[in-house]
């Protein structure tokens, strides 16, 4: 790469340089310089030349061939934009020749404004479309030097000499003017024509790349599967992705034209990887969106793990927190992979993600979890080591599933219970294996209300009973039978009954979102007195 970076000498102090209309020195200009060279295309190793040490008088530049390939057209861009030196304002020095003394006229710009130059050091004339591409076409003809590396010096004959040097149509000068206006018309540069080609590829990109987009971020939000076992083009449907993209496209005509069978087939942007791509980057920008609305503010985490389809065992986190509006938000962080559910792992697996995220644990501020037995106890469960790194950090149980526990627990203990329960799971299990089963009962249940409020048995909103009916009347179940009609199972049936009737409305108070402390523990406190008088 050095080889593209040449060292260019510092110009010399006392020896002023030349702009259009009055004298200046490079490094005065390089600021505007490096802003108007932005029309030109610059690759990396472009933008490493320093514009500054490029001279402005003629006599001081280096010869364009010195410069590497690759940033040789920015310094002719650089020159072209500064346009010739011309010092119209400077006072020329005469020189004898014979009997006269003769000098540059500055009038003799007017008519050669675009490639005459004069130097100030040498008190002589040059060509700058010669210098800047006359390298390129020394092998077709004998160019000359005067007017690109010594300079014009002869006043006497300038005009003589300057005719000679522009010469006829196919002269050297004239195919170097005419290079330098197509690098100065960027329209007719090929470099020009292909950013025009590569920003009309880049916007097509661009539209099918969003379109993409959009579909993706309409199926994440609505839970729509993404892809299909047929994504074939003989298919007669692709699945979510494919078919709203192709509908998207019949819709709007700007991107219809860009996407699918009108794309590149090397940039279609559907396939499964781009696909997992923006479901990434759409959960990136979820999760940023998440943590600038908590603000770096105080927080709680709600941790569950479970097994998923691949039996790994899956750890959820969600944050808790007070937003700006003042609102209680529940967010879901993350779900990370745990090697087990023991206490020291999951703590591990928390705070790994929450530093992920650029969140600080001694901002936690609650903890939330299941009833698991490893993260029971009150010295090495989960909540007692966090509650060691951040005292603030309080475990509050759900009050739902401390009742569930309670309920669960209850059953085990009692065999009668236990045993009406395992019963009742083999009648569920065995209905609900099978649709035509389920069907048969209800048209079965139906069938017998209707005969019971014929004869009057049974009364219209009355339907206490009806849920020993709809176990009872499974006469297809042939091997239940016997149990179902035992003293013990009835019996425990009325009583579960209503057990569970009396829990399930403090169960959904318990769960509410908007949960009143005061209301759920009064509402405890009934059902206890209820209980109680039930027991007497």
């Amino acid at each position: 790469m050095d080889k593209f970076l040449i060292k260019l000498p510092k110009p010399k102090d006392g020896l002023p340089s030349s702009s259009s209309n009055q004298p200046f020195v490079s490094s005065q200009v390089a600021p505007e310089v490096q802003r108007h060279t932005n029309s030109f295309p610059l690759s990396n190793m472009d933008n490493m030349l320093d514009f500054k040490s490029l001279e402005a008088d003629p006599k001081d530049r280096m010869p364009i061939s010195s410069y590497g390939p690759n940033i040789r057209n920015a310094v002719r861009s650089y020159y072209i934009k500064k346009k010739s030196c011309q010092p119209v304002d400077h006072i020329f020095p005469k020189t004898k020749f014979g009997d006269k003394m003769r000098q540059f006229r500055p009038t003799w710009f007017k008519r050669r404004s675009q490639w005459l130059e004069y130097s100030i050091k040498a008190d002589a004339a040059f060509c700058l479309c010669c210098y800047l591409f006359k390298n390129e076409l020394e092998s077709r003809g004998n160019a000359g030097d005067s007017f690109t590396r010594d300079g014009f010096r002869c006043w006497n004959k300038a005009l003589e000499r300057f005719k000679k040097h522009v010469g006829k149509v196919n002269s050297i000068h004239h195919k170097c003017f005419n290079r330098m206006q197509d690098l100065k018309n960027q329209r007719q540069s090929i470099q020009s024509s292909f950013d025009k080609q590569s920003e009309k590829a880049r916007s097509d990109y661009r539209m099918r790349l969003n379109a993409s987009i959009d579909v993706a971020r309409f199926l994440l939000t609505s839970g729509f599967p993404f892809r299909g076992h047929d994504e074939s083009e003989g298919s007669e449907y692709k699945v979510a992705f494919l078919e709203l993209l192709k509908w998207y496209g019949d819709r709007s005509f700007d991107v219809g034209r860009v996407i699918l069978g009108n794309a590149p087939q090397n940039d279609m942007m559907i396939c499964p990887t781009i696909q997992k791509d923006i479901v990434e980057a759409c959960a990136k920008e979820t999760t940023k969106a998440i943590i600038e609305d908590l603000d770096d503010y105080y927080f709680g985490i709600l941790v569950d793990e479970s097994k998923d389809v691949s039996h790994k065992e899956q750890m959820a986190l969600i944050l808790r927190y007070v937003n700006k509006s003042g609102m209680v938000i529940e967010r879901f962080l993350g779900i990370v992979h745990v090697n087990d559910t023991s206490s020291q792992s999951l703590k591990k697996a928390i705070y790994s993600l929450i530093l992920d995220h650029l969140l600080c644990t001694s901002k936690i501020r609650g903890q939330g979890y299941d009833g698991a037995s490893n993260m029971q106890g009150e010295i090495n469960d989960l909540k007692s080591l966090i509650l060691q790194d951040t005292s603030s950090a309080y475990s509050i149980h759900c009050f739902a599933r401390q009742l569930q526990l309670a309920l669960v627990g209850l059953s085990k203990n009692n065999s009668d219970v236990d045993k009406f329960v395992y019963v009742l799971t083999i009648i569920l299990n065995t209905i609900g294996a099978s649709f035509k089963r389920r069907d048969s009962l209800r048209q079965h249940q139906e069938d017998k209300l209707e005969e019971l409020l014929k004869f009057g048995e049974v009364h219209t909103g009355q339907g206490y009973e009806s849920v020993i009916v709809n176990i009872i009347l499974i006469d297809f179940v042939e091997n239940l039978l016997s149990k179902i009609y035992e003293f013990e199972f009835v019996f425990m049936l009325h009583l579960m009954f209503k057990v569970l009737l009396l829990t399930n409305e403090l169960n959904k108070v318990l769960q509410k979102k908007d949960q009143d402390i005061v209301n759920a523990m009064g509402l405890l406190d009934l059902s206890k007195a209820i209980a109680n008088d039930e027991r007497g």
